[in-house]
């Protein structure tokens, strides 16, 4: 089966008359369910060492009856890849050794009184992450560091963010389109209904709807049947693509199914979403930093019932 890249063209995408951060006649707002929790969520980070080399640094916070924890890798713009590791302390300090193109890469944390919202596996307040590469601070995350992390003002970016759960059938988030720095946060849910009614209309399909801070983007009837698809939404003023895949929902063959929806911003209208023929452009504009301002958010929903949709 193709993958999800290779499934849409630019002549499939429509753009969304709502605009979500300014008032819509066609928003609904929405009264909130208990959204699930994720049981995973990973955040991926492109810094700039100051001799130029960029290393991006991976984050997953985890919290599940297997595991629990911190695990950190690294990678380098030539995808070399580092191993996993995974700090179980709630405060330490490792080095790494020799670590790609590094002599030395350093990461330091303390999460002892952290903060979570809603159960989450991530902290939100009182911690902190550190990460030296050849003894220059490249990621500073948290707002709980002392004087030894104030040297230096680091260089990096928040590229992607993956965020995986168990069950249930609406998923939320809070994350930044547009530019580092002028970007504000954004309520993001996906709900997926059995069925629903929505003003003198009642739908008895699967439904999927996506809300932006509790307004209404768009959704998608007859879920079974379009599995697949896209959708443009403005957010802040930059364009944003939502691409979802729910087939194995449905039709999956394993007694789990996933869905996979994912958010990614783009330059404009003018441009395309970024296909697998497109990898080799993709590494120039890596390679030419021109990529910086990209996101992406990346949400797993897996279901225990893999033919029926998450009720």
């Amino acid at each position: 089966m193709k993958s999800i890249a290779t499934c849409y063209s630019e002549h499939a995408i429509r753009v969304s008359n709502s605009y979500c951060s300014g008032p819509s006649s066609n928003g609904v707002l929405l009264s909130r369910p208990s959204p699930a929790r994720p049981e995973e969520i990973t955040c991926s980070y492109r810094a700039r060492h100051s001799s130029g080399k960029q290393l991006v640094i991976s984050l997953t916070w985890r919290n599940s009856l297997r595991q629990q924890g911190l695990i950190i890798s690294f990678s380098d713009k030539t995808a070399a890849t580092s191993p996993k590791w995974l700090l179980k302390t709630k405060k330490g300090r490792r080095s790494f050794g020799q670590c790609l193109d590094y002599a030395e890469i350093d990461v330091s944390w303390d999460l002892t009184y952290a903060r979570f919202r809603g159960g989450g596996p991530e902290p939100i307040s009182g911690f902190y992450v550190m990460v030296q590469a050849d003894s220059e601070v490249v990621l500073l995350l948290g707002d709980a560091h002392g004087e030894e992390c104030e040297a230096g003002n680091p260089e990096y970016v928040l590229t992607s963010r993956s965020e995986r759960f168990i069950s249930g059938s609406t998923y939320s988030t809070r994350v930044k389109f547009g530019r580092a720095g002028t970007a504000r946060s954004h309520d993001v849910m996906i709900k997926c209904a059995a069925a629903m009614e929505e003003g003198n209309a009642s739908y008895t399909d699967p439904v999927l709807l996506v809300f932006i801070d509790g307004k209404k983007m768009f959704g998608v009837h007859r879920l079974r049947w379009n599995f697949r698809g896209n959708q443009t939404i403005f957010i802040d003023g930059v364009v944003v693509d939502m691409l979802w895949d729910v087939h194995d929902w449905f039709f999956g063959r394993g007694q789990v199914g996933s869905g996979v929806f994912m958010l990614r911003t783009r330059r404009g209208l003018g441009s395309r979403l970024w296909m697998e023929e497109d990898e080799e452009k993709k590494k120039k504009c890596v390679n030419a930093h021109e990529n910086v301002d990209q996101f992406s958010l990346l949400i797993c929903a897996c279901n225990s019932n893999s033919n029926s949709s998450p009720s």
